[in-house]
């Protein structure tokens, strides 16, 4: 399975008639989070008072949601800057429409993860946790050091427990599957 593409939000690529998902808002609207999206009017409050979109010159809720409005589904799923959200609620906080954003941003990733667009960060990151327990491995490098420097040993991490807490989310086998392994039976 070949993975999809990653692309930047981006206004300056012209709008195909092909890429319009009409339905796609009506989607929004029956899920939890996305309810109130057809409010935002563009005031840009999400995106002003956003501390991640203060540090990145691409990341902007306000344009996420206005293509999801658009009919942009692919755009919106597909893009990296979907990822970038802290989830600080500072955007859903300052909403003068209680537009619910960071729950927005929320139901996007977990659209993007149903239709296999997910960050090659995040497959990492879930091989490691369910193959040593730990969210990112621990270099050699850094074993030796603590050891070198009179530190204790790391505790070792349970990667069974870690498989039965995370039993049935959709994302661990969906994850799995891109990066090319299958759910163990924990997940299944």
């Amino acid at each position: 399975m070949t993975e999809p593409a990653a692309t930047t939000v981006s206004s300056k690529e012209p709008i195909k008639a092909s890429e319009l998902d009409p339905k796609f808002k009506y989607q929004l609207l029956k899920m939890h989070g996305s309810e109130k999206i057809l409010k935002c009017f563009q005031c840009g409050t999400c995106t002003s008072d956003c501390p991640v979109a203060r540090y990145s010159d691409s990341y902007r809720p306000r344009t996420l949601i206005h293509m999801a409005q658009l009919g942009l589904k692919d755009r919106v799923l597909k893009s990296d800057t979907l990822w970038l959200c802290a989830a600080c609620f500072t955007c859903t906080d300052r909403c003068p429409q209680d537009v619910e954003v960071a729950s927005v941003i929320r139901v996007f990733r977990n659209l993007a993860v149903e239709n296999g667009c997910i960050p090659q960060v995040f497959k990492d990151q879930t091989a490691s946790l369910l193959e040593s327990g730990y969210a990112y491995k621990i270099p050699e490098l850094r074993i030796k050091k603590r050891e070198s420097q009179g530190l204790p040993p790391l505790p070792k991490g349970n990667a069974e427990n870690v498989k039965k807490t995370l039993k049935g989310v959709k994302f661990i086998s969906n994850a799995q599957k891109q990066a090319g392994g299958q759910p163990t039976n924990a997940q299944q």
